[in-house]
């Protein structure tokens, strides 16, 4: 028996080609269904995540299987999208090793996200509760989950923030030691500003102002995150309430001066400000960062943070890809030592494995 697997993510294919080849939730049980009952497929689980769509099959003739799973992912969009030759195609023990680095988080479009082994458990969840799955892929799959909380218990590869939003809300929670009960405030209605917000909100902020010049696009965005509005000529205002700033505007020069916030710093009786300044032009004068209690970081000081993390993370991965290759080593050893003792009618050696979905 080897483990096959087919696919395509966002290291080989655009969003606008993934999209196409995406298997929904509430499809994913019929789909299962199909390619359970194709030609050479003995188990199956569908991989189906916003960066990657991954096949993975038990099968005892690897020819036929992958003509299998070309014909399902062929089946997923139309002619004019169909090119076999955009999928991945991994064979034991490729397939192994893949799947573990997949799980891992080092094939993530950020390295060491942890997102992603969710979404591997629930695939595999899936396939296995509606019997997709039998002794080969529940063996992978759950050395996979133990792999990727070994890779992730052992090495620093998924320690630190890599966003500018991600370095953005961990130190806000370093200097308000908890976000609920903050307040935030959107200048202007950028991208990332916006991301930002919403991770913050996440964390327990407990409202969020936004000021925008359009206002029609203020008022949807606030309507989203379940804010308030606010007219940008009177942005000014709620200031003296606020906890966390976040500018985003198009305006050639900066928008908040040291002297417009020091009447409102000294009504605020000790309460820091986090100001974070996402602007290209800057929004914030950087004299604000003199004034007692404000706390101001630019895209460039945050960014250079992040990459301190992502380089602390790609240092870390030929620790984790060493784990990783002893884990191929002995599922590869397992799965030769199954196949000789089918080919001489007995029954594999296994160890107490559940189907059940471990805990990481």
């Amino acid at each position: 028996m080897n483990i096959i697997c087919l696919g395509l993510s966002h290291h080989t294919a655009s969003i606008e080609l993934r999209e196409k080849f995406a298997v929904a939730d509430a499809d994913l049980i019929q789909a299962a269904d199909r390619l359970g009952g194709m030609d050479g497929i003995d188990e199956s689980v569908i991989v189906s995540t916003c960066n990657r769509v991954e096949l993975y099959a038990a099968t005892g003739d690897s020819t036929l299987g992958f003509e299998s799973l070309n014909r399902f992912l062929g089946g997923q969009a139309d002619a004019h999208h169909y090119d076999p030759h955009i999928f991945y195609r991994y064979d034991t023990p490729h397939s192994v090793r893949h799947l573990f680095r997949v799980a891992s988080g080092l094939e993530s479009m950020v390295l060491g996200e942890t997102e992603i082994l969710g979404q591997v458990k629930k695939a595999y969840g899936t396939a296995s509760t509606n019997g997709k799955t039998s002794k080969h892929l529940n063996k992978l799959f759950q050395r996979a989950f133990n792999v990727a909380k070994e890779v992730r218990t052992n090495t620093n590869i998924t320690r630190g923030p890599v966003s500018v939003g991600s370095v953005a809300v961990d130190l806000a929670e370093k200097i308000f030691s908890r976000l609920d009960g903050c307040k935030v405030m959107i200048l202007g209605a950028g991208e990332t500003s916006e991301m930002t917000a919403r991770a913050m909100l996440s964390r327990g902020v407990k409202s969020i102002f936004v000021s925008n010049r359009s206002y029609d696009r203020a008022a949807a965005l606030a309507a989203e995150m379940g804010g308030k509005a606010i007219h940008f000529g009177e942005w000014e205002g709620p200031l003296q309430e606020i906890d966390i700033l976040i500018g985003s505007t198009a305006a050639p020069h900066p928008v908040l001066t040291r002297e417009k916030l020091r009447p409102v710093m000294n009504q605020r009786r000790n309460r820091p400000l986090f100001v974070i300044d996402l602007a290209v032009p800057r929004d914030v004068e950087p004299a604000v960062n003199e004034l007692d209690g404000v706390y101001l970081y630019d895209i460039d000081s945050l960014q250079a943070i992040a990459q301190q993390s992502m380089e602390v993370r790609r240092q870390e991965l030929t620790v984790c890809e060493q784990m990783i290759e002893r884990h191929v080593n002995e599922f590869s050893n397992w799965l030769m030592n199954a196949r000789m003792r089918a080919a001489a009618g007995q029954s594999p050696l296994m160890p107490a494995e559940s189907c059940r979905v471990s805990e990481s």
